[in-house]
């Protein structure tokens, strides 16, 4: 994969491109359009090909915290094609996560099962994940990948689209995702911080599942690998 940009520490790795749009690879830490000529959007605009009068927009959004794969449109009529299969949902969107703690595995190892707590629409937080006011349904699928002494790797698809969801979920279920300082513990933080030198949340968007324009069938495009300090954390664990 080809460079996007770079700004500091940040490189953008390009998973693919065409006609309108091209789908990134985020790092965590950074921000998708909140940050003024440093954000993912910005940097977009600063690679060749990507300055039109349309500009760059995100099809969806990734936390600042979570790295992974996005979708970029520089053409209207790509984003309004992408939009309408976000909101018709058929997109599939796969994320890896390290959670607290070994979560039983069900019969069948490696089947999904799912997490179908209500949320309200906006963010909770650490003694309220759920949130405050009116819940609406809400529905995570995901399965066991690994378990270790003290972690598990899980892979998990949002099947609807609240704020925050699957670490909300994660948190409600009893097993925060590693390094989450809105839903953790302060002491887990600290813990994997300070132990470990982990610094980030352990989410990321690992693939989408879409039709690009012009395209008769989904496609799905996939990060390049599990982000590393992940893999170490969880295997240093064993």
């Amino acid at each position: 994969m080809t460079p996007l940009s770079t700004l500091g520490q940040f490189e953008i790795p390009v998973i693919a491109a065409g006609n309108g749009w091209l789908v990134v690879e985020k790092p965590w830490g950074m921000s998708v359009h909140n940050d003024p000529g440093a954000d993912l959007v910005s940097l977009a605009r600063r690679a060749p090909g990507t300055a039109g009068a349309f500009g760059i927009h995100p099809v969806h959004r990734l936390d600042r915290e979570t790295s992974g794969v996005m979708i970029l449109c520089t053409e209207r009529e790509a984003l309004r094609f992408f939009a309408r299969q976000f909101e018709a949902g058929t997109v599939i969107k796969r994320y890896v996560a390290v959670l607290h703690g070994c979560m039983p595995t069900a019969p069948g190892d490696g089947e999904w099962s799912a997490w179908d707590w209500p949320l309200t629409a906006a963010a909770g937080g650490r003694r309220f994940p759920q949130g405050r006011g009116e819940m609406k349904e809400c529905r995570t699928r995901f399965r066991v990948r690994e378990v270790s002494r003290y972690y598990t790797m899980v892979e998990c698809e949002p099947l609807s689209g609240r704020t925050h969801q699957i670490r909300r979920h994660a948190r409600l279920a009893g097993h925060p995702v590693v390094g989450d300082q809105r839903y953790g513990s302060t002491r887990s933080i600290a813990h994997v911080r300070e132990q470990c030198g982990f610094t980030r949340l352990a989410l990321h968007a690992m693939e989408i599942r879409v039709v690009p324009p012009g395209e008769p069938r989904p496609v799905t495009f996939r990060s390049s690998a599990v982000p590393a300090e992940l893999l170490e954390l969880f295997v240093g664990d064993r």
